[in-house]
Order: C-alpha cells, then structure tokens, then sequence
C-alpha cells in the first residue's frame, strides 16, 4: 500500500560508492548498484536515516514521498537470509557469445544424475559448481571448465546426504585427479566444499581440492587450494 512518508533519497552524483551506507542499513535496504548506492526497495526502508551518519560525501538524506508503507515482515525475511538480499547489476553490452565454443565435455551434469561409474568421471579433473555459478560467472567455460568434467547442484535444496554418498561413490571408483569447487559469496553455498570432502573422507580418498568462490557481481573475490591427507 502507498503512503507518504519519511524515507531515503540518495544523490547519485555525490555517492562514491564506498558502501557505508549499505553496511549501516539494519533493514537491508540499501544496496550498490553500478557502483552507486540505492534504495533497492521502499518497503525495507524505514526512513529513520540511521545511515546518513555513515555517508562521507553527504549524499543521502530524508525526503518525504510516496512510497510503500515499511514492512517490518520484509526485513525480518532480509535480514534472515543474506543470499536473498537484492543486488542489482546493469551489465555492460557484450557481444553474441553465439560463435563462442562450449567447453562442455560431458552429460548429464546434475550430480543426482550423473553415474557413479560413467566413464567420462574415470581419471577426470572435477569442477563442482553450485547452480547459481554459471550464471553469475560470464567466464564459466573459459576459465574454469574447459579439460574438467562439470558436474552440479545446489546445497541448500537439495539432499546433503545423497550429495556425500554420491561424491564418496565416484572418488572411490573413478580415480579422480583433482577437484575444483565454485561456490556464490552467500551462506547457503558454503556447504558444498564440506559436502565434498565428507565424501573425500567416506571414501577414503586423499584428492587436490581447490575452492574459488565467486561475487553476486560475477567476479572471483576467493580461491585456495588445499591437499586433503586421512
């Protein structure tokens, strides 16, 4: 419902983008956009101005407008759950990837429905992604994928316990060289790694394992790689 009241308002020429703002925002309701701080939706915003303090370029303040009544409910479910907090990106026009070659070497690549046996996991390199990776990350299928063996899922909703029997199934039948994990930068990818090396450990497998997690923005902001030794 639309009501006039009290809520932020943010001067794009005076932001910098430095994101204080964003962090000072109890309600979540702000996020960076291209670089510049928003208002990414008026019913999370309780027009309060706790991050005004918290902006060292003066480019938010409080204005009285019509917007959505604040919902407490909304930002109780954002502050729940970080992955489902908004972020907004305008990526830049690129080209048609329509004559860029797939460096997909084998099918099916959801992990509930790849064999344990299937002869392309024999002797493979693995890269396990979460199923946000790929559409997050424009560079999928040339820096990560290409000689490696995809295979895919998602942590949170799917079965953990299938996941590690599965994994323990092809590490001992497969002899896997290394694996490579994608992850989001959000709490309900984080699981995948340790899903992974259960599985190293129920099948008493020693493997080269490598994490590197990508941004909501489609950047990798980590990556490590570590010898797992039972």
């Amino acid at each position: 419902m639309k009501t006039t009241r009290k809520i932020i308002e943010i001067d794009e020429d005076l932001c910098n983008g430095c994101g204080q703002c964003v962090s000072a925002c109890a309600e979540s309701a702000l996020a960076l956009v291209n670089g510049k701080a928003r208002v990414v939706s008026d019913n999370l915003c309780d027009g309060l101005g706790a991050c005004i303090g918290d902006c060292p370029t003066g480019a938010l303040k409080i204005v009285e407008r019509e917007a959505d009544a604040f919902d407490p409910h909304a930002v109780e479910m954002a502050r729940r759950c970080p992955s489902s907090q908004v972020v907004l990106n305008i990526p830049p026009e690129i080209p048609s990837a329509a004559d860029r070659p797939s460096a997909l070497s084998s099918w099916p690549v959801k992990i509930r429905l790849v064999p344990e046996g299937a002869s392309f996991l024999s002797g493979a390199d693995l890269l396990i992604v979460a199923d946000c990776v790929p559409v997050a990350f424009p560079d999928l299928h040339g820096a990560l994928l290409p000689g490696k063996v995809i295979l895919m899922g998602c942590p949170k909703f799917d079965e953990v316990d299938l996941y590690v029997e599965k994994f323990a199934g092809i590490f001992r039948r497969s002899g896997v060289r290394s694996i490579t994990v994608a992850i989001m930068e959000v709490p309900c990818c984080s699981g995948l790694p340790r899903i992974v090396r259960r599985g190293m450990e129920l099948a008493g497998q020693s493997i080269p394992l490598e994490v590197v997690v990508i941004s909501r923005q489609g950047k990798r902001v980590q990556e490590g790689r570590t010898l797992l030794c039972l």
